[in-house]
């Protein structure tokens, strides 16, 4: 019996197996997974095949690979701009400068890459970088009164950025704060998307209030790295999510050391240990740790993400990896989610 390493069933009674088809020895079927960008698809998918191909009397076996993102957004009426969003996900951190944008901008691009439909907000109203991260355009089309966001390689992306020229600043106080924010995830026509990310500014305010209250948050991703002095505000951040019911679903720790090209040897420039030890402490997963690599920032500056543009280097099979693991992560927790951290918690320390 094939079993799925996330959701602890066999594939059977998990409604994964569909379409039986036997002609003589010839058998197909469809595998249905949770997600797109499934991590164990390769392995299911052989696990499958192998366990019908050892069947008596199978002289062939065809598996066609299929996913339907399993979620959607409590309380939101289908007719809504974020109707067909299954997951929204946001990306913070409590403190600038420590990655989270490139971090968001590559969790996107690789679960884009895995098959998933995924949209990006950029919600840092005052500092917005996820159109020079991207090189996306201006919205320039419109669909039954909302505008139809830009996409790059098939991601979605909405950012101040698009609407203030570059060199302007966007002088606006709390209350408006609020409302462009409101603006940027509920007038754009998102469509049918499994993952929309929310790229959060640094702190906790305005912005963060603003979400919990005008959307109903899967989660949030914490972007941290490794010294104190970046702990110290993500754990602020840990308590005002905590105070807004809206689940912390795993920690990402960046500039993880830095790797010697010539050595391969990682060094911990800014200390270690520490996103762990805070995975450890809110019981989350750690879902990577990304290294300090030059691939990472020329990335940002070609609006090219390292996941895509160098999918081999060291960080972008870090980032590549967490895409991976949050997918799993929220295909538990739509699956049974009165049990899905500590199912997954079991799942992912053996990773």
């Amino acid at each position: 019996m094939v079993h799925d390493p996330d959701l602890h069933g066999d594939v059977v009674s998990l409604g994964f197996i569909r379409d039986v088809r036997v002609d003589g020895p010839a058998v197909s079927f469809e595998l249905r997974l949770t997600t797109p960008a499934c991590p164990a698809r390769e392995s299911l998918t052989e696990a499958c095949r192998v366990a019908v191909a050892a069947l008596p009397g199978v002289g062939s076996v065809d598996v066609r690979v299929t996913a339907r993102t399993v979620g959607g957004l409590a309380g939101v009426d289908p007719a809504d701009a974020l109707g067909g969003v299954k997951h929204l996900v946001a990306v913070a951190s409590g403190k600038g400068g420590v990655g989270k944008s490139t971090v968001a901008v590559n969790l996107a691009w690789a679960l884009q890459a895995a098959g998933a439909r995924v949209g990006l907000v950029d919600a840092d109203v005052h500092g917005p970088s996820l159109q020079h991260l991207t090189g996306a355009g201006v919205p320039t089309e419109q669909r039954e009164g909302r505008s139809l966001p830009p996409e790059v390689d098939g991601v979605a992306v909405v950012s101040m950025a698009m609407f203030v020229p570059r060199a302007q600043p966007a002088l606006l106080r709390g209350p408006r704060v609020s409302a462009v924010v409101q603006q940027l995830l509920t007038s754009f026509a998102w469509g049918e998307r499994d993952y929309l990310l929310v790229d959060c500014p640094p702190g906790t305010g305005d912005v963060h209030l603003t979400l919990a209250q005008v959307a109903p948050l899967t989660g949030v991703v914490l972007v941290t790295t490794p010294q104190e002095t970046a702990l110290l505000d993500v754990r602020k951040a840990v308590t005002m999510y905590r105070q807004l019911d809206v689940p912390i679903l795993g920690v990402v720790e960046t500039m993880a050391g830095f790797l010697c090209p010539s050595c391969d040897v990682l060094h911990p420039i800014f200390g270690e240990g520490g996103g762990q030890a805070l995975a450890d402490e809110l019981g989350v997963p750690l879902l990577a740790r990304v290294p300090l690599d030059p691939a990472v920032a020329a990335g940002g500056e070609r609006a090219r993400p390292v996941v895509v543009g160098e999918p081999d280097a060291a960080s972008a099979r870090a980032l590549a990896h967490a895409a991976g693991r949050l997918a799993a992560l929220l295909s538990v927790r739509a699956a049974s989610p009165g049990e899905a951290l500590d199912s997954f918690r079991l799942v992912w320390r053996r990773g």
